[in-house]
């Protein structure tokens, strides 16, 4: 069974060699870059010469670039900063090689935040829809966010793909002003209102759930800061819906 890996990139070059490695086992890596001003392409080309250069078309439209010029009968889609392990290689050429009914896998993801693997806190398992049979598989229109929609038989792996997602705060603060502003307009598109109980309540219920339903105490004062910070996200997404019509265009990550 012949695997399609599709990759967006925009400054990725800490991030894009690692990604590579670990999945240069596919038959073909198409990677779609916004305009990268590093050497993100210049490493990417090292290892396919399936790269398209199309400008900046938001995550979703990208994915779905990319998802329109692979020629493999699964595709895996992967971010710049996830890896996947020997242990998840074996395991998805297992799956397609027999898949028997299913169409798409879903795969628990383990992220790094800070200084530590984060184990609970909501963020894992944490499974994703990272796998899927051509032609059964789309990405959501979501303005941030984004995954898959399969139609027909979903299978689940065992092995996590390895998320590198914050590694410092400067790295998390750099994401948060543009993720906050495209998750405001997603609301917004829905058709979703405004209210003081969601810009109050929301948040509090948001570190409730993280912090002491899914045990995020557990993973130390990272849980901790992942809470609050989590808290805080959906405060500020409430707080820029309510001043939608000041909303400035995200800067492309």
């Amino acid at each position: 069974m012949k695997l399609s890996v599709i990759i967006i990139t925009l400054n990725e070059e800490s991030n894009i060699r690692d990604c590579l490695e670990s999945v240069k086992f596919a038959d073909e890596i198409i990677v779609v870059d916004a305009g990268s001003s590093d050497r993100t392409v210049e490493i990417a080309r090292s290892y396919t010469d399936r790269i398209f250069t199309p400008g900046w078309l938001g995550y979703s439209a990208a994915k779905e670039f990319a998802l329109a010029r692979a020629r493999g009968e699964w595709i895996l889609w992967i971010d710049a900063d996830e890896r996947v392990s020997e242990e998840l290689k074996r395991e998805i050429l297992e799956a397609i090689d027999n898949p028997g009914k299913i169409v798409a896998f879903a795969f628990p993801r383990k992220s790094f935040f800070l200084n530590r693997w984060i184990r609970h806190s909501g963020w894992y398992p944490d499974y994703v829809i990272r796998l899927f049979k051509a032609g059964y598989g789309r990405f959501s229109s979501s303005l941030v966010h984004e995954g898959v929609m399969v139609d027909g038989a979903l299978g689940r792996l065992k092995n996590p793909i390895l998320h590198y997602t914050y590694p410092t705060l400067e790295k998390y603060f750099q994401k948060f002003n543009n993720y906050t502003t495209l998750a405001a307009q997603d609301l917004r598109m829905r058709g979703e209102k405004f209210s003081y109980f969601k810009l109050f309540f929301h948040p509090c219920a948001k570190f409730f759930k993280m912090y002491i339903q899914k045990l995020g105490f557990l993973d130390g004062v990272e849980g901790f800061i992942l809470a609050v910070f989590s808290a805080f996200y959906v405060f500020v997404k409430y707080a820029k819906l309510k001043y939608a019509d000041g909303f400035s265009q995200p800067e492309k990550r």
